[in-house]
Formats: structure tokens, C-alpha cells, sequence
């Protein structure tokens, strides 16, 4: 199998880990964002935790390279819902270099840019649909696709939102709940500097994991649980949080014996998120302002989304989404094929000449990585309800945590990692026979 290439490239920072305890009382399998936060919650809680994680560095999803002399993630980039994510408040408790998302963004039409009457009309498309869809009547009733929702008359940049709900969203609309739609807490978003794969390579530090381990089986017949490691190793505890991504769950046969009916149907009802970077290298990029995201409307090959000038360096993020992603793989396309296409995108726009100094030095594959097989968990319509299901605990010897199970922060690392804390304060509970602290609490 072809290694994808955001996963050829050395992380940034390598966080020296503790060595894991000789009995462990409860074992977290997956070192992203959830597993650190629950790891990190049941330590301090002074549980014997021992964390196993598949891949040769922690993060999941969450990874950053450098490229260049600069820091560049490779996956989550973006701090969503600062006032209900837990990664903000810990990183500005923590003092961490984050800094919020500029306001202001970029329109081009054809190739021109967009006149100020047209930017402001795009802003009231996204927000004429942003009511529709957050609106709590066209919630209720049975559920449907959130692309019924959209209201009629948003004239000619509908299909712009559309698309861009749809890349945020992981999948077109008319493939996504409505009652599982973003609500607007998702405003105030940041990023930080050096990297958000750097920032949960910090927070790991100094805790127990195992990384190249990853778990064949999980016996839960007993009294505690009973996982399996690839090199033929066992390792007990009384409990397992698990927080691999639920496009691995719903594909393996992990589970001694097999999950109750109505958890394996939540967590194989799920669908595939895509949302992929192509990271471009173009300092003559004419869109100036770090940060900034920009809309590029017209022509035949459409540009899903772009964050231009990241950090105020030269580096820029293609978006590509889930159709565009479908068609590449229909065609077996490959890295080199996204460059053609990102090419061709950004030609229609700025002209060939205006490309001389643009080169694009890795395109992320979180779809083809055997580790997570997407980039997050999407509910279709008919499946509402599933993330908040997988809440309880199985036979009180299984957990589970991760952006899957987040209904305000889904699809993202604060998500994951708000998951990871509410899983970690419930298993330290029912290991010291106590009340669950308060699943708000940050782990400073």
C-alpha cells in the first residue's frame, strides 16, 4: 500500500513519552486529540493509564511538518467555536501563540476581482442559508437532508454556498443530517502559531504512550478487557477507551464478543467526511492579508476553498472536497493528479504566468491513510441521534471518544478532545468509585 504523502513527512515536534506502567487500570487506544485529552484527564485523576497508539507519532489527524524553514499542518488547521472548545481555553490558560481568524476574505470572479457589491452579496447568501439551516422549526420534524433547508432565492451564489457548506460539512448537503448540522457556535475560530500539530504534541508530553502499536482485538468477555497488539502482545486493564476513528470501527472486527446491536448500528450508520489540503508554495500569490480565506467564483473547474497566506508566509491551502476527492479516485489520479487539477483551478483564474513561482509540495490522502480512512465522521440524514448514542458505556468496561461523538464540535480536534475528557473524567470515576467530575473541566 502507497504511504500518503502528508504522512511521509517527520512531524514537527516529537514529544518525549513516558514509558507505559507495568499495570495499567484503563488503556486508551489512539493518540490524537481525544486520546491525549483522556490520558491526560485520567493522570491527573491518578489512574494507571496506558495509551497505544498505531502510528509513529501522536496527533491522529491532527499533524504538522515543516516545510520550507515554516511549521504547516497537514490536517486540523482550524480552532473552531473558541467559546465552547476546550483547546482554546486551555492554550490561553497555558499561554499558547494562538490567534483569532481574520474577518475579512478575498472574492474573485472569473478573473477579476469581486466588486464590493458582490462580496456583500455572497455575505448575505451564507447568511440567509446559515439562518435557514440553524433554525430550530426547520430542525424539527422528521429528519432530512440539510439541503432542503436552504432557502430559495439566494440567486446566483447559492451554488458558491452549497459548495462550501458541502466542504465544510465533509459531504454535498443533500448527503448530510439537518439536525446535525453546525450550529453557530462555530463562529470565533483560531489558529496557532508553529502548528496544531505541534500544540497536541506539547500536551502529550511526559505521558504514557506506546506509539507503532497498534490493537488487532479487544476481549471484553470478562471481568476487565483483554487487548491485543499486532506483535502478538496482551494487555490488560478494567477498562479501554477507545477513540480510533469510526471509519476504522465500522470496518474491523475489533471486538470480543461483538458490540451490542444497537452500537454497532451507530457506528456503522456514519459516512466517510473528505476534506483534503493540497499545500501550495506561491510567494507571488496576488491575495494579501494573513489568513484569510478566499472565494474564487466561476469557470469550469471549481476551488471548493482556499486559506491564502497562512501565518503571513507564502503557504496556501486548496481545499479539495468530497466530490472532487471522488472523482480523482474514479480516475486513479493520484497526488500528482490533485497538482494537474489545482493547476488548472487556479489558471482559470490568474493565468499560467501568474503560476511561475507556485509549486505545491505535498497534498494530504486522510482518505486513503489506513489509520483513519477520512477526515471526520459525517451523519447522514436518518441518523441523527448517533453521535449522543455512543455516549454510554458498553458492559461499564468500554468507552468511547473522538470528533464522532461531539453534536456541537463534530468533525474537528476540539471536538475530539472534549470527547477524550468527558470519556477520561467518567472511566477515572468508576475506577475510584466516585461522582464523574464536571465533563467542562479543563485539564490544564
Amino acid at each position: 500500500m502507497r504511504r500518503p504523502e502528508h504522512d511521509s513527512l517527520p512531524p514537527s515536534i516529537a514529544p518525549r513519552l513516558a514509558p507505559l506502567p507495568a499495570a495499567a487500570e484503563v488503556i486508551v487506544i489512539g493518540a490524537g486529540a481525544a486520546g491525549i485529552a483522556a490520558a491526560r484527564a485520567l493522570t491527573q485523576a491518578g489512574v494507571a493509564v496506558a495509551v497505544l497508539e498505531a502510528r509513529g507519532r501522536v496527533g491522529g489527524r491532527v499533524a504538522t511538518a515543516a516545510l520550507r524553514g515554516h511549521a504547516v499542518d497537514l490536517g486540523a488547521h482550524w480552532l473552531h467555536a473558541g467559546p465552547i472548545n476546550p483547546l482554546v481555553r486551555l492554550g490561553e490558560a497555558r499561554g499558547e501563540p494562538l490567534r483569532i481568524a481574520a474577518q475579512a476574505s478575498h472574492v474573485r470572479v472569473g478573473r477579476r476581482a469581486g466588486r464590493p457589491s458582490e462580496a456583500a452579496a455572497l455575505g448575505r447568501a451564507f447568511a440567509a442559508a446559515d439562518r435557514a439551516m440553524s433554525d430550530g422549526a426547520a430542525r424539527g420534524g422528521p429528519d432530512r437532508p440539510a439541503a432542503g433547508a436552504l432557502p430559495p432565492g439566494l440567486g446566483p451564489w447559492g451554488r458558491r454556498v452549497e459548495l462550501v457548506h458541502g466542504l465544510v460539512s465533509g459531504r454535498p448537503l443533500d448527503a448530510v443530517s439537518l439536525q446535525d448540522f453546525p450550529s453557530m457556535e462555530y463562529g470565533d475560530n483560531r489558529f496557532i502559531a508553529g502548528g496544531y500539530g505541534g500544540y497536541l504534541a506539547r500536551l502529550a508530553q511526559g505521558l504514557p504512550i506506546a506509539l507503532d502499536s497498534p490493537v488487532t482485538g479487544i476481549d471484553w468477555a470478562g471481568s476487565g478487557v483483554r487487548v491485543a497488539l499486532a506483535d502478538g502482545g496482551v494487555r490488560t486493564a478494567r477498562a479501554v477507551i477507545v477513540t480510533i476513528p469510526t471509519m476504522i470501527l465500522r470496518d474491523a472486527t475489533l471486538f470480543t464478543p461483538a458490540l451490542p446491536p444497537a452500537v454497532a448500528a451507530a457506528i456503522a450508520g456514519f459516512s466517510v467526511g473528505i476534506y483534503e489540503h493540497a499545500v501550495l508554495h506561491w510567494p507571488s500569490c496576488p491575495f494579501r492579508g494573513a489568513d484569510r480565506l478566499a472565494s474564487l467564483v466561476g469557470g469550469p473547474f471549481p476551488v471548493p476553498g482556499l486559506l491564502t497566506r497562512i501565518d503571513g508566509t507564502p503557504f496556501h491551502y486548496f481545499e479539495l472536497d468530497a466530490p472532487m476527492a471522488a472523482s480523482l479516485d474514479a480516475r486513479r489520479a493520484g497526488p500528482d493528479g490533485v497538482r494537474r487539477l489545482v493547476r488548472r483551478a487556479l489558471e482559470q483564474h490568474f493565468g499560467a504566468r501568474a503560476l511561475h513561482d507556485l509549486s505545491i509540495p505535498v497534498v494530504s490522502e486522510w482518505r486513503h491513510d489506513p489509520w483513519s480512512r477520512g477526515s471526520w465522521a459525517v451523519v447522514p440524514p436518518g441518523h441523527a441521534g448517533a453521535r449522543l448514542s455512543l455516549h454510554a458505556p458498553v458492559g461499564e468496561r468500554i468507552w468511547f471518544a473522538g470528533e464522532a461523538l461531539s453534536r456541537l464540535q463534530w468533525g474537528t480536534a476540539g471536538g475530539a478532545y472534549a470527547e477524550g475528557l468527558r470519556a477520561g473524567a467518567e472511566v477515572a470515576a468508576m475506577v475510584r468509585g466516585g461522582a464523574a467530575p464536571d465533563r467542562a473541566a479543563d485539564i490544564a
